[in-house]
This record gives C-alpha cells, sequence and structure tokens, in this order.
C-alpha cells in the first residue's frame, strides 16, 4: 500500500465525527491493505508495533522537530518548527505545512531513504516506513540520535503533505484519529465477515490487532479460535475499578477477597526452563529482578504465566513503599548494588496458563487452585491468600489485618469471574481505607522559587479522553526535596516547552494523586478540580492512556 493512500484514507477517517462512519472508514481500509495488512491495522491506531512488544522507537518532540526542519530546507529550525507546534497545536499540520523534498545531494539519502519531490512522487510505502522505522528502533549506542535523525530525515523528505501530516503523528504516537482499540476490533469483524465476539477473545490472548486481521482475514473464524496465549508474550493485565464491600456483596452470592499489596504488577512467564517478566505496560523488567526469576526458576516445574504483584520488604519481611519498588524498576545498571538496597519479594495472586492449559475462561477459584499446584511446596510462601465469603465481618476483619501488616487494604473478587486481559470491569474491586486517590498525568509543571529555583515544584495532572488530556489541576504538596529532584530529573526528558516559571509537559508520567473532593470548576480544561490533591507517588507500572479518564472523574463526581 502507497503511504499517500493510507494517508488519505486517515484524513477522511479524522473528518469523520459518528462512531459508525469512523468504523466504516477503518473497514474499507483494512480491505484494501492488502500484504501491509498487519501493519495498517497497527498504524491506524498510532502503534508502530503490537501492543505485546516493548520495542519502542524512542523518539521525543525535539528529535522530530529537528528532522522535520532538516527536510525543511536551510532557513528552518528546530525553534521554528517547536513554536509552529505551540502556536497549532498539532505536529502533524505542521509537518505538513511544510515544502519538504527540496533537500538535494548524498545527505538527502540519510538511511537509505531516495530524496522526493515533496508530493510522495517516489511513492513511499507503508512497507518502507516500516522496514525504515524498525531499523531507527533498533539504532543504539554512541551514534543513535543521528541515526534516527536522519533516518526521520530521510522519510519526510519523501513525504507529501498528508503523509508527512500522518508520518509525525505516527513517531510521536499521537495519531488521534479516533481510531481505538474498539474501532479496528470492529473494523476487523466487519471486514472479514468474522464475530466481533471472536475477534475480541483473539485480542485478549494475542494482544497485536496486526496479526489477529491477518488471521481473520485468511483463516477466518476457525483462524481466530486457534490463537491463544503463548509463554513469552505478555498480555494485558486484569483491571480493577473502586468499589464497596455493599457493592461486592449485592453483586455477587460470596465475594473472594485477597490482600491488595502495595507492589508493582508483574506478570509472569516461565516455558520451563527461561523466565520472563513483564510490567503492567508490557514492558520486560526481567533484568532488574534477578532474585524473582530465581523464585520463579525454583518454584516452578512446567509452563505457565503467572500474575501478581512485586513488592519491597524490609529485614523483617514487611512491606515497604510502593517508592521502593520503583527504584529496582528503573535500575538498569549495577542491579547488584539496588539489590542490597531494596529487597523484592513476588506475591503471585492468579495463573493465566499452566502446562499447556490455558486458564482464562475458568473461574478465579479454580484458576487460584491451579495457582497453588503450579508453586507447590517451594512458592506456596508466595500464594497470596485467597478467601470465599459471604459474611461482612469477615471481610472487615481480612481487610484489619491486612491494614496492620502495612499493607494498602484488601481487593474484592468476583469467584466465578474469568480473566478479561486489559479490561477494567466490576468484577474485581479495590477497596483502599480513608483517602480517595486516581491515577492522572503529568501535562504541566513550574519551576520553584528559592532554593527550590532549579526544581520542578508544581505539577499540573490531567485525565486523559478520547481528544487527549483534560486538566484537573495542581499538585504541590506532599512533596519532599529529595522527591521533588527525583521528580525533575524523571520530566525534564518530557518537557515539551517553557515559558517562563511554566513547563508544558509531554504527557508520558503518571502521579497516583490523594483528594479529598472533586468539585465542579471553570477554572480547569476538564470542567472539574480536585480540593486538596496530594502527591502519593509515581505509577511507573501505569501508561498515561490507562489513567483514570475523565468519564471515570465525571462519574466519581456525580456518586459525591
Amino acid at each position: 500500500m502507497e503511504l499517500a493512500a493510507f494517508a488519505e484514507r486517515a484524513r477522511e477517517i479524522e473528518a469523520e465525527s459518528a462512531d459508525t462512519a469512523i468504523v466504516e472508514g477503518v473497514t474499507d481500509l483494512l480491505d484494501a491493505a492488502g500484504a501491509d495488512l498487519p501493519v495498517v491495522a497497527r498504524y491506524v491506531q498510532g502503534r508502530v508495533f503490537p501492543a505485546h512488544d516493548s520495542t519502542k522507537l524512542d523518539i521525543g518532540p525535539a528529535l522530530c522537530y529537528e528532522a522535520i526542519a532538516k527536510a525543511a530546507g536551510r532557513n528552518v529550525t528546530v525553534d521554528d518548527v517547536e513554536d509552529r507546534v505551540a502556536d497549532v497545536g498539532d505536529v502533524g499540520a505542521v509537518a505538513s505545512s511544510y515544502d519538504f523534498g527540496g533537500q538535494q545531494g548524498l545527505a538527502a539519502f540519510g538511511a537509505g531513504a531516495g530524496a522526493g519531490d515533496g508530493d510522495g512522487g517516489d511513492g513511499l510505502t507503508v512497507a518502507e516506513v516500516d522496514a525504515e522505522l524498525r531499523d531507527l528502533a533498533a539504532a543504539d549506542g554512541s551514534g543513535s540520535h543521528d541515526t534516527k535523525r536522519d533516518i526521520l530525515f530521510g522519510l519526510f523528505n519523501r513525504a507529501g503533505d498528508d503523509e508527512a501530516r500522518y508520518l509525525a503523528r505516527l513517531v510521536l504516537s499521537e495519531m488521534r484519529i479516533g481510531v481505538g482499540d474498539g474501532t479496528v476490533r470492529d473494523a476487523i469483524a466487519e471486514a472479514f465477515d468474522v464475530p466481533v465476539e471472536a475477534v475480541e477473545r483473539a485480542l485478549q490472548v494475542t494482544n497485536d490487532h496486526g496479526e489477529v486481521a491477518l488471521v481473520a482475514r485468511d483463516e477466518g473464524i476457525d483462524g481466530l479460535e486457534s490463537l491463544g496465549l503463548e509463554v513469552g508474550r505478555p498480555v494485558g493485565a486484569m483491571l480493577a475499578q473502586a468499589g464497596t464491600v455493599s457493592d461486592a456483596l449485592d453483586e455477587w452470592e460470596s465475594v473472594a477477597v485477597e490482600t491488595k499489596f502495595d507492589g508493582a504488577r508483574v506478570q509472569v512467564h516461565h516455558d520451563g526452563e527461561e523466565t520472563a517478566l513483564f510490567s503492567r505496560n508490557m514492558e520486560d523488567v526481567t533484568d532488574p529482578l534477578p532474585e524473582v526469576v530465581a523464585f520463579v526458576a525454583d518454584a516452578l516445574d512446567g509452563p505457565a504465566i503467572l500474575d501478581g504483584e512485586v513488592v519491597a520488604v524490609a529485614d523483617d519481611g514487611s512491606p515497604l513503599p510502593f517508592q521502593e519498588i520503583l527504584r529496582r524498576f528503573r535500575r538498569k545498571h549495577d542491579v547488584a548494588k539496588a539489590r542490597e538496597d531494596v529487597t523484592v519479594e513476588f506475591r503471585a495472586f492468579d495463573c493465566l496458563h499452566a502446562d499447556g492449559d490455558d486458564l482464562l475462561d475458568e473461574p478465579l477459584t479454580e484458576r487460584h487452585d491451579r495457582l497453588a499446584d503450579a508453586l507447590g511446596d517451594a512458592g506456596a510462601g508466595a500464594l497470596s491468600a485467597l478467601t470465599v465469603t459471604e459474611d461482612a465481618e469477615e471481610i472487615a476483619d481480612i481487610e484489619a489485618e491486612a491494614l496492620d501488616a502495612d499493607h494498602e487494604g484488601i481487593m474484592l473478587k468476583n469467584p466465578e469471574s474469568a480473566y478479561t486481559p486489559g479490561r477494567r470491569g466490576k468484577q474485581w474491586l479495590k477497596r483502599k481505607p480513608d483517602v480517595e486517590t486516581l491515577d492522572l498525568v503529568v501535562t504541566g509543571a513550574e519551576w520553584g522559587e528559592g532554593r527550590r529555583a532549579e526544581l520542578l515544584g508544581t505539577f499540573e495532572v490531567a485525565a486523559p479522553t478520547d481528544g487527549g488530556f483534560a486538566p484537573l489541576g495542581k499538585v504541590a504538596t506532599g512533596i519532599t526535596d529529595e522527591e521533588l529532584a527525583g521528580l525533575t530529573d524523571l520530566l525534564e526528558p518530557h518537557v515539551l516547552r517553557e515559558d517562563g516559571a511554566d513547563v508544558d509537559v509531554e504527557p508520558a508520567v503518571v502521579f497516583e494523586v490523594g483528594y479529598e473532593e472533586i468539585q465542579a470548576s471553570p477554572t480547569y480544561g476538564a470542567g472539574y478540580a480536585l480540593r486538596f490533591p496530594r502527591f502519593l507517588g509515581v505509577r511507573d507500572d501505569i501508561d498515561p492512556t490507562d489513567a483514570d479518564s475523565l468519564e471515570r472523574v465525571e462519574r466519581l463526581a456525580d456518586q459525591q
């Protein structure tokens, strides 16, 4: 498929407002994709790699602006591009406004791309773009910055207006044409005449819209039903929503209760010999956690996929705060020193696959039994206790014991619930005491004053929406000087622009924010503001798109 054809259809989809029309547009695009179907199914969502693949382009706005400026000609600087993006608010629109293709000489062939005439006339294809972006992602070490820039320059230099628009958005994961997972799911079903339920199921076990689209087209429903979990390929974690004991008892005949650990979610994949660990965002975190790998290798005899948490523990075995475990997750070097500073242990609470059997459709209690069998005596200490009860007082006692042991609280689960990867539903409820919390995305900040002048000290937090992020207020309390230094280091690579003390931040970091109440407010873009917001920690385990949505904020405000 020509990139120009993809871009033309993407623009048509972006112009639609009705969900049905958007699905129809994506359906037509998939039907016309030909051999590029797997790539197109991902690109239309703004993904270069499957969701299960932790490979990243590692392209920030600054590098993208640099490549655009180079392709635009000698009279265009990086500052010019940055200023125009600030004015327009869309890197794609800015990229499409330049007359690319005017660069000549060997430099125009950056990373093997040929010079074009700026109107897509040299036939840049989706397959070529995919190959170049994979080369870009593989660039590492000394000189990788220039290599990435030159690859992007070569692509922009061959791109016409619409091609440049969607290429720029793609590399920055800002496609913004109204197409999400559900849209592509429905389009696959429509394009290839297969039940949407079969597509949904296949997506849950593969986390790859490209593979599912290809199987649906070439093998139909039989092919989709043959897809299953693969040890070594992570799937989305089943998610919980906030709820009460009353909610659980009213909804289910009995409630499965277990401890809510203050740790980081980890999915364990063991093929019988090798072990891999993945975060909630499906990033490979095997190397920073060697003691967990060793524990799993000792405990498991056969292939298994387990769900659980890694918790930091003190010398006496008591749990340490969530921030301590993040010190291990962030460590890429000198892991041995990190092990001396922070001891971690694994707590397993679910089993998705064991000894060749996919267990997603089995009830929670059956999966827990299989989990106990898989861990055996060697891993019994890691097994999270599961109590099934109809008694509210017993639940209160379990919660009190969990809190006394310095855990976060308890989880309430439907004993008959299946495991639904990547879905947040009413089958699992998280109950926390005292403070209400939201997971929100940092979209701005302010430099401090006085002794904090070199630190970011106030942070704008926002909730994701279909079209971007809606600010809910600013957080400045509950943060120590040491934490401010760490947050400044964490956020500085994501700074988009500065205006005096005010800083715009790429939505890449999630804060857990405590609050007393949600109030209607015209001050912020969300239409709501948090009363007495307080910083509780960084959620490294949550992708910005998985933070608490504006829809959830509105629902919580209504419930108040």
